[in-house]
């Protein structure tokens, strides 16, 4: 089973290398590919850098910054294990939390999976009041326009299927997520 993460990458040389040595240390056949989105700061040296370091690292050079949802689409297009996962570049989650995601997509019981800062006893970051209050309306909407039961619509971890994800035009450059500050948590 090989994990294929894709790593949207602008402006991170501060948390670069800190966080592909964490996605790296998971103990899982991991295919890292990172797209650098135009970076003005030194990420792409870096990136070039960690590359000849990890043969599993792949990287990908965008010509200007094109978005989010440019890079995101990109590194899916690229990517070629049995399931792919979001990783923003940020330190925002721990890649350790990998097999937990997984474990519904191995067993065979969903083809995508959706972490939450909302569900679980574990450790997690402190909400701001009127963010979660936001989430929660933003959740109770979506859920209602698609007939799921998402307890976190505003979650930063997605796990696929690669075939699943594949399946799925993205046609948005630029992201329209609601980014809420460094709260973001797989529970």
């Amino acid at each position: 089973m090989k994990l294929s993460v894709v790593m949207p990458v602008y402006n991170e040389q501060a948390t670069l290398r800190t966080v592909v040595e964490s996605v790296l240390a998971v103990p899982l056949e991991i295919e890292l590919i990172c797209v650098d989105d135009g970076s003005r700061d030194q990420s792409r040296e870096i990136l070039t850098e960690l590359q000849s370091q990890h043969p599993q690292l792949k990287s990908y050079f965008q010509p200007k910054n094109m978005g989010k949802g440019a890079a995101l689409r990109r590194g899916i297009e690229q990517s070629t294990g049995d399931y792919v996962v979001i990783q923003d570049a940020d330190l925002e989650y721990d890649p350790a939390e990998y097999p937990l995601l997984l474990g519904p997509l191995i067993q065979g019981k969903a083809d995508v999976v959706y972490g939450s800062r909302f569900l679980g006893g574990g450790p997690h970051r402190v909400l701001y009041f009127w963010h979660s209050v936001g989430n929660s309306i933003l959740t109770l909407l979506s859920n209602a326009l698609t007939n799921m039961n998402l307890s976190d619509m505003e979650t930063c971890y997605k796990v696929f299927r690669r075939e699943i994800i594949q399946s799925i035009p993205i046609e948005e450059n630029r992201s329209e997520e609601r980014r809420v500050g460094k709260e973001c948590r797989s529970r």
